[in-house]
């Protein structure tokens, strides 16, 4: 075999007279009689090499030539000349071109599905997953899976150089109730008994935090056994992070300083100090806690100025847990969305709509007027509830800045119904107005911010249990600690009330990073499990080698995980997941490629003591 001498993206004028070797596909063919020309491709680039009767070529070398393909793959040898006929500018080998005088041909092709061509349509998802061998060899998914070795390599860097150790923690893990479901793997030498899939190594770094190891680093696999959407699948990869003797500020420190170091190696971009938020300013002014800052949209609280309209129902609306504080979940709210330019971009069809996108997040539908010029030339309240508004319509357009053109939407019901609905009905009217900018690696710009203070609790909406936002092992706040301990689990104003220790990092609207102090001491770890329902030998059982590890001088410690694939599709500028990942799933878990999941035969499951009920194919 001819072992190339340098890639198809290397060559240029200052190489012209050199004799060299190439490996690579057949990228295009042109036959133009006495000469057939190539491209060349390899994941560094295209070299245009060129077969030529009167050059000396062998008759057997320019037949084998004349016979080549897309996506044959070839060794050539040759010497380095100017190129005839003007320079490619779109090719950084542009300028030259490779005379052939030796070919090899490695591998021929059957004729492919389609072809790895950045610049042809794309064919679909399906396809390109079935045979991604192909699919990967595109040019932009090349640069993908280079732009992803970098973030890996700029990790270990910045984390070395800080004094993290990078420790693998076990695949093979106990089944723990974090939140997610778990992929379970059977144990053949136990019958009955089962290992989890790591939703995250959370325990395992707190043990080492005990351990003594101080700082802890692992860029790693974790999975959950959750529907895939966008920017979710069930198996990804976390760089998962924990510190001793520290809290959250000095976590938040080191970890903004990552993301500085990350953004200018990756993007050249250099990130200003991020923004802080608490998670009740994100869910007042945003209706969500990973709010897109970007545009200036905001949701407002008109609950009092509601309570004085004749309008039944916003006056039902209130009446729910109306003896409950502000904030509380069950406390009914009328919450107002008003968009600037509105009155005529979104139409009666639109608004519509809108009600049955709502009614998703289990509100009851959503309220409109709009502000239009009158035949005075004052604003004039039209449509949806103007009749019901007109009364006190001054008061109303000073409350919110309503000006000519505007449209208020409006949604009413319980706390965490109603914005949680109007904060996703923000993103939808935001697109619709076409106000969301280009993503950041298109040139739009990078918001950053830190949502902090998190409830600490809150209520599962199918079984009413209380559930830890964050994970059962985050820390209350240092100034709630006092609340917390002296918390029964039925005081529900109190529980809900709790603010823990977590933050998040947010870009443009998209989680990238979570973490939390955690608990260090088994008192106060004992007490979540009892709020969370838990009796002390539920929690032994599940938790027995933490409660133990803590009851040996456990430091203060403190972590946080960044979704390394969402950190890669900021980079590159995709909002499908799956382009990130070599070798993705599909919406419903399916690999199109090896064909998993499958069925196995009745010896195998008999191994590992299960039984499949599942009905006959």
């Amino acid at each position: 075999m001819l072992i190339r001498t340098h890639t198809c993206g290397q060559l240029r004028e200052s190489d012209v007279g050199k004799s060299v070797r190439l490996n690579g596909w057949v990228n295009s063919y042109r036959d133009h009689g006495n000469l057939i020309f190539i491209d060349l491709r390899d994941r560094y680039g295209l070299t245009q090499v060129v077969f030529d009767k009167e050059s000396g070529l062998s008759a057997g070398a320019m037949d084998a030539a004349d016979k080549l393909r897309n996506e044959d793959v070839i060794a050539c040898e040759g010497m380095v000349r100017v190129r005839v006929g003007g320079e490619n500018p779109k090719l950084a080998t542009g300028k030259i071109e490779i005379v052939v005088d030796k070919l090899e041909v490695l591998a021929k092709t059957d004729n492919p599905p389609f072809l790895p061509d950045d610049l042809s349509k794309l064919p679909n998802e399906e396809l390109r997953l079935t045979h991604r061998y192909i699919d990967l060899r595109r040019p932009s998914m090349q640069r993908i899976l280079s732009t992803r070795h970098k973030v890996y390599q700029t990790t270990r860097r910045y984390f070395d150089e800080n004094g993290f150790l990078e420790v693998e923690t076990p695949i093979l893990y106990k089944s723990t109730p974090e939140g997610a479901r778990e992929f379970l793997v059977p144990n053949r030498h136990v019958p009955g008994s089962f290992y989890a899939l790591p939703q995250s190594p959370q325990l395992f770094k707190q043990i080492l935090m005990v351990a003594g190891c101080d700082r802890y680093m692992q860029i790693c696999r974790c999975f959950r056994d959750e529907d895939p959407r966008a920017d979710r699948q069930a198996e990804f990869t976390q760089i998962d992070l924990e510190m001793s003797f520290v809290r959250r500020e000095q976590v938040m420190e080191a970890m903004e300083g990552f993301v500085r170091r990350l953004w200018k190696e990756i993007a050249g971009h250099d990130v200003p100090p991020m923004r802080r938020m608490s998670y009740r300013e994100a869910m007042e002014d945003y209706g969500i806690d990973r709010p897109d800052t970007r545009y200036d949209l905001k949701t407002r609280d008109i609950s009092a100025f509601a309570g004085k309209m004749d309008f039944a129902i916003f006056k039902n609306a209130l009446e729910k847990g109306k003896d409950r504080p502000a904030f509380n979940s069950r406390k009914g709210v009328v919450k107002a969305l008003r968009v600037p330019g509105g009155a005529e971009k979104l139409t009666r069809k639109i608004t519509d709509g809108y009600t049955e996108f709502v009614k998703t997040f289990g509100a009851g539908g959503v309220a409109v007027v709009k502000v239009v010029k009158g035949e005075d030339g004052q604003p004039r309240l039209d449509t949806g509830i103007a009749k019901f508004l007109e009364p006190l319509k001054g008061e109303f357009l000073a409350l919110l800045g309503c000006e000519v053109g505007d449209t208020v939407l409006f949604v009413a019901d319980v706390y965490s119904v109603a914005t949680k609905a109007i904060g996703e009905l923000r993103q939808r009217v935001a697109r619709d107005m076409g106000m969301v900018p280009r993503s950041g690696a298109e040139g739009g710009p990078w918001n950053f911010l830190w949502v902090v203070d998190f409830p600490m609790f809150e209520r599962n909406k199918d079984t009413g249990k209380w559930v830890a936002m964050h994970h059962p092992f985050t820390s209350p706040n240092d100034d709630q600690m006092q609340a917390f301990l002296d918390a029964n689990e039925e005081d529900e104003v109190t529980i809900e009330g709790i603010v823990s220790a977590g933050y998040d990092v947010v870009l443009n609207g998209q989680e990238i990073a979570g973490g939390s102090v955690r608990i260090h001491d088994r008192a106060v770890q004992s007490k979540v499990f009892k709020l969370l329902g838990m009796t002390p030998d539920q929690a032994k059982e599940k938790f027995s080698f933490l409660l133990e590890a803590l009851a040996y001088g456990a430091p203060p410690h403190a972590g946080v995980a960044f979704g390394l694939d969402r950190l890669v599709m900021n980079f590159v500028g995709t909002d499908n997941i799956r382009d990130v990942i070599a070798f993705p799933k599909t919406q419903t878990g399916a690999d199109l490629m090896t064909r998993a999941p499958s069925p196995v035969p009745e010896g195998q499951l008999r191994d590992v003591h299960i039984k499949s009920i599942a009905p006959p194919a």
